[in-house]
């Protein structure tokens, strides 16, 4: 599981162009049900290995990121592949339904 800044919006194209799904954490520290999403997605990460990504973006490091991706509520979760959104949620996910969802698109 990979916590990054996007510096640009180039460097987040060339996370989410690629051909397995991507699944996106955006989130902030101060957010209750933000920070309790982070062992869901340990467990997302570890249960997929590399046929899948897991990558948190604290929304206050990557302001520029959250508003072009129009993120309100927290945290909000968005998987892509091959550069293209597949699926988004608001709120809290458990790591079974979250691995059902990615696997959907391996």
């Amino acid at each position: 599981m990979l916590d990054i800044k996007c510096k640009n919006m180039s460097k987040f194209g060339e996370l989410i162009d690629v051909d397995i799904p991507v699944l996106f954490d955006f989130f902030t520290e101060y957010n209750g049900q933000s920070t309790a999403m982070h062992p869901v997605m340990r467990d997302v990460a570890a249960a997929l290995g590399d046929k899948a990504k897991v990558i948190k973006i604290d929304i206050d490091k990557n302001r520029e990121l959250a508003d072009a991706l129009r993120v309100k509520g927290l945290p909000t979760l968005i998987i892509y592949k091959n550069g293209e959104m597949k699926w988004r949620h608001s709120g809290s996910q458990d790591a079974a339904d979250l691995i059902k969802i990615l696997e959907t698109y391996l």
